[in-house]
């Protein structure tokens, strides 16, 4: 049996009765430990209760079919075994993930990871798969799951912040030791950044309106004003958003400067005063916990609120969010930003894996829960929803889609798919890579062939909260105008 080395994202069918799974890795002075863990999930993507979780404090499935065998070393290399014995299965399981978790330290910090896959029967290996780590403390190495009665194995190779905790609950485990929510990211100071947008103009003197009486001569003549810049052009001038006057007086005035910018970024692109239906889509994936938690998502939607109130004729946004689902967040209204944040821009509900079940944190009216939207980048299932809405809900304007990921794109075939079939509708789609890797068809798509028009603009910044706004919306706003333009005379507007 020969082995395949495998990248993100390709499969292959599973042959043999039983698989061993072998998680390997070199450490090294500081470096974390790593353990092996499984979920055996049915067709809804989630486990059917806490038995359903096979890793170090609970090793062995009720139905023998899955066993954790725990850790071997052998010349300095460590592993880490979960075996799967696939005809032994129960009916109704139709995914087992094979996932892993570090303890005192990041996967980054490990080299040569790599999941291994064995004949349990002959010890004989048929797959390889080396994967690269950064700053996660979980991992998902990869999945088994049958497709027409075959067994396949995928390379998934995606990471997260939440350690074995959001692994877990991820999947629908449930947990103890609550540490209570999840922070709301409404409650981070947002990043106040300088904003290069036109000024006042100068003090000067100003005559007194009306004129004088008529029993008061004035003694001097009128002090005349001292010279100005000319007013900027109307483009420039902020749109009235309804609802603004509700907000924070801190976020009223970033918001006030922040539409500012966009006026002179579209005037700077030959689209002033453009209108359009802003919708705005968040990856929810495993590895964006740290994004979420850290403030950066809600500072990202506070800057692309003033898009909407500037472009958009109402000023709100369809919003979405997904991971392995997509799902449809309320619509976010100018005046309700600062809840809506609060509600809305959130990770899996997380706490510790536990026999003793506490209750689950209900949800609040018009919160997703989370846990169902899952833990891996299916970007094509937000895109196909999205294209859905437009098309149920056809506007005078075109659509501005803004869709924010970390990367992990491994759906190509997928999201191109979608894209393309996407040209001859009045929608462009700005993706924005939030500083990871991995962002395959999406970096491809301006050389990409075989469209009438360019539908689809990308770009990606290490770090977006220490972007300034000019350079943002400069950068997010470049190709729309063009797409408008050209999108107008091939007659899709």
């Amino acid at each position: 049996m020969t082995s395949t080395s495998m990248s993100k994202g390709a499969n292959l069918p599973v042959a043999v009765g039983s698989v061993r799974a072998v998680l390997g890795w070199t450490g090294g002075a500081g470096a974390p430990d790593a353990d092996a863990s499984a979920l055996l999930l049915g067709a809804d993507g989630r486990v059917r209760d806490d038995g359903d979780f096979v890793f170090y404090n609970q090793p062995r499935h009720a139905s023998g079919a899955v066993r954790h065998l725990g850790k071997r070393q052998d010349a300095g290399v460590t592993t880490d075994t979960v075996e799967v014995d696939l005809r032994a299965l129960e009916p109704g399981i139709e995914r087992v993930v094979l996932g892993a978790s570090a303890d005192g330290g990041t996967f980054g910090r490990l080299s040569g990871l790599t999941l291994r896959l064995l004949d349990a029967g002959t010890q004989r290996e048929f797959a390889r798969f080396e994967m690269e780590a950064t700053t996660e403390t979980a991992f998902i190495g990869g999945e088994l799951y049958l497709r027409g009665g075959q067994w396949k194995f995928r390379a998934i190779g995606q990471g997260y912040a939440s350690g074995l905790a959001g692994l877990a609950t991820d999947f629908g485990i449930s947990v103890d030791e609550e540490p209570g929510p999840v922070a709301p990211v409404a409650s981070v100071p947002p990043v106040v950044r300088p904003v290069a947008v036109p000024g006042p103009p100068p003090p000067r003197a100003v005559p007194a309106p009306g004129p004088p009486p008529a029993s008061r001569v004035p003694s001097a003549p009128p002090v005349p004003p001292v010279p100005q810049a000319p007013p900027a052009p109307p483009a420039s001038v902020p749109r009235l958003t309804k609802g603004e006057e509700r907000l924070p007086v801190d976020m009223r005035k970033r918001l006030s400067l922040r539409k500012e910018q966009v006026a002179v970024s579209l005037r700077k692109h030959g689209a002033e005063g453009v209108t359009a239906r802003v919708v705005l889509i968040l990856d929810a994936s495993g590895s964006m916990s740290f994004l979420y938690a850290k403030g950066v998502v809600a500072d990202v939607v506070e800057r692309m609120a003033a898009v909407a109130a500037q472009v958009d004729d109402d000023g709100a946004m369809q919003a979405w969010t997904f991971a392995s689902h997509a799902a449809r967040l309320p619509d976010l209204t100018l005046g309700e930003l600062p809840e809506w944040l609060r509600l809305h821009v959130r990770v899996g509900e997380l706490s510790l894996f536990r026999r003793g079940k506490k209750p689950r944190r209900g949800l609040l009216p018009g919160q997703v829960d989370m846990r169902t939207v899952g833990i891996q980048n299916e970007e094509q299932k937000a895109i196909a929803e999205v294209r859905t809405y437009v098309r149920e809900h056809p506007a005078a304007d075109p659509t501005l889609v803004l869709f924010f990921s970390d990367g992990g794109v491994y759906r190509n075939n997928e999201i191109e798919r979608e894209l393309r079939e996407a040209v001859e509708e009045p929608i462009f789609w700005q993706f924005v890579g939030l500083g990871r890797s991995h962002y395959g068809v999406l970096e491809r798509f301006d050389s990409l062939p075989g469209r009438r028009v360019d539908n689809v603009g990308f770009f990606a910044v290490d770090d977006i909260a220490n972007l300034p706004d000019p350079e943002l919306y400069d950068r997010l706003l470049s190709e729309f105008p063009a797409w408008i333009t050209a999108a107008r005379r091939q007659g899709i507007l």
